[in-house]
């Protein structure tokens, strides 16, 4: 039974569509854990202090991670694996043996630092909670969180091996595994020894999504050991390679990091709805752009390899065709449906009314930057996969830097400004509720997402000018799409509300639940009568039975 259940594990998925759709599967799997994650903190804890808290304390190892361990990113060492794996088997084994080593030094060492000075860190970067009776809960969840960026670290470098043989199940598993061990951090670990318990289930998730990579490295004879003697030019290489990528990364968190503590200067529970927002609107993102740029990322790392640059851009305008397909309607679905979903997922327990509202607003504003956040994704993949990491890092850097300035500039526009006050409140329907002034970080993060995309954009048109001509046509049809599935969707909200209950979560469920099927359908009917290419490509995909995807079991040299 376990050797079926590692075989299916170990099967490789070669087509791009094939692949995506399979990731996204797991995606919505691991999302729909997440969301099951999120219920039980709003049963629990509500929008309060403690999950104030609880997020505010893993933005130092947050930070560890990308800035430490996005040396042994999956994007960064595929390539290096996959050269590899092309020949002498002991070579690739050394070359694991000697980052591992190399990483592992590395992480103990920072992480040691950062655990000791967690109390001054927390002080200078969170105010507002270091300010309050909190503060010990911070300082204590924050150094047991130091040990989820070590236990990830490894699992992307053990990761790299499974993308690198297009082992997508193995990958696709793991995010669900981690969102397991936070389940269990909250319902059995909290209750045992308070709020330490939510910090030591997210460091069980964290083991979870390093282990499940370790029967397939093993299997193959490529589980590292750990060593003194070093591969330094190899170390060097990668290093160089990653530099770029580690600051762009560094930048987008650091910016994360600044608006959390903009938030910790406003009403208690605004890290939370804003946690909870950025969660919800990353469900579309994982399922969509994650799946997407993950599944791309092999196929055009060989086309750039092997010098077939028109087949890279199709490639990438296949991948951007059908982000926009699925992400343009779903972003107008949550902006229309957003106080059904917010209520519906979270409304129970400790999460009050108020809390739905001020969430379901911040998740529209949100839920506008989900197709920019998406696209931004591939863009990333396709200079990573060329090895051109300076564009990547210049966009981001400028763009984190917009994210905070902006966030900043509406946050205050917003407290001495009322006539936008008072616009931003009626128009996201959060009039008289307190702590409304933590839309503008969503805000402020959606504008920089846009610019991101724009700059993006406009150097890639620049390397294929036919790119933007033929992805506008589909932006432009699916646009379409969307503005009379949201409209369907909001005036089928108005028809339905006569109909179900909505004092019951039952009833708001139901509501919006089949508002959002109306207006899919009307949505389809419309790129029907347009002759969307996608949408004849997902029905083909679809009927073709994905999962009756042929395996080819000893293959190796894939590329990533």
């Amino acid at each position: 039974m376990v050797k079926r259940i590692l075989g299916m594990l170990s099967k490789e998925v070669g087509n791009i569509h094939h692949a995506a759709y399979l990731i996204g599967f797991f995606a919505v799997l691991s999302q729909l854990l997440g969301l099951f994650r999120d219920r039980l903190f709003a049963y629990y804890f509500g929008a309060g202090q403690v999950l104030d808290v609880y997020y505010t304390s893993f933005k130092i190892p947050d930070f560890i991670f990308v800035s430490v361990a996005s040396f042994v990113s999956i994007s960064v060492l595929v390539p290096f694996v996959v050269e590899r794996l092309k020949g002498d088997t002991d070579v690739l084994r050394n070359f694991i043996g000697s980052l591992f080593s190399f990483f592992s030094l590395l992480m103990v060492g920072v992480s040691i630092i950062a655990y000791v000075l967690t109390p001054w860190l927390v002080h200078w970067l969170f105010p507002g909670i270091s300010a309050q009776e909190s503060y010990d809960q911070l300082v204590l969840l924050t150094r047991i969180a130091l040990l989820s960026p070590i236990l990830l670290g490894l699992s992307n470098l053990f990761a790299s091996i499974t993308q690198a043989c297009k082992r997508f199940i193995i990958y696709a598993i793991s995010p669900l595994l981690y969102n397991f061990g936070i389940i269990v951090g909250i319902v059995i670990f909290y209750p045992m020894i308070g709020i330490a318990g939510l910090a030591w289930g997210v460091v069980l998730g964290a083991l979870m999504h390093l282990l499940i990579q370790l029967p397939f490295v093993y299997s193959h004879g490529l589980m590292p050991r750990l060593q003194w003697k070093f591969d330094f030019s190899s170390i060097k290489e990668i290093v160089l390679l990653s530099a770029g990528r580690t600051v762009a990364l560094s930048s987008s968190t650091i910016a994360t990091v600044v608006l959390l503590g903009f938030g910790s200067l406003m009403s208690i529970g605004s890290i939370a709805v804003f946690n909870f927002s950025w969660n919800m609107q990353s469900v579309p993102l994982a399922i969509v752009g994650v799946s997407y740029s993950i599944a791309l990322f092999p196929t055009i790392s060989r086309f750039f390899s092997t010098g077939e640059r028109a087949q890279f851009v199709e490639a990438m305008l296949t991948a951007a065709r059908h982000i926009v397909f699925w992400s343009v309607p779903i972003s107008a679905l949550f902006v229309v449906l957003r106080a059904q979903i917010v209520r519906t997922i979270l409304g129970s327990g400790n999460f009050s009314w108020s809390n739905t509202r001020l969430v379901a607003a911040a998740l529209a504003v949100f839920s506008v930057s989900v197709v920019a956040q998406s696209l931004v994704l591939l863009f990333i993949r396709a200079y990573y996969a060329s090895g051109r990491t300076k564009t990547p890092l210049l966009v981001n850097v400028f763009s984190g830097m917009v994210a905070i300035a902006s966030s900043y500039g509406l946050w205050k526009l917003f407290l001495s400004w009322p006539v936008f006050r008072f616009f931003v409140e009626s128009l996201l329907r959060v009039e008289g509720i307190p702590g409304t002034e933590v839309i503008m970080l969503p805000l402020g993060y959606s504008i920089s997402m846009l610019l991101n995309l724009a700059l993006f954009w406009y150097v890639f048109h620049r390397e294929a000018p036919g790119f933007t001509r033929r992805l506008l046509r589909v932006f432009f049809q699916n646009f379409a799409g969307a503005m009379i599935m949201a409209v369907v969707a909001y005036l089928s909200l108005q028809w339905l509300s006569s109909i179900f209950d909505l004092n019951t979560v039952l009833g708001i469920f139901a509501q919006g639940f089949f508002a959002g099927i109306l207006g899919i359908i009307a949505g389809v009917i419309v790129l029907r009568a347009l002759e969307s290419q996608e949408l004849k490509e997902v029905w083909g995909t679809l009927h073709a039975k994905i999962w009756n995807t042929k395996v080819i079991v000893s293959e190796t040299d894939v590329l990533p």
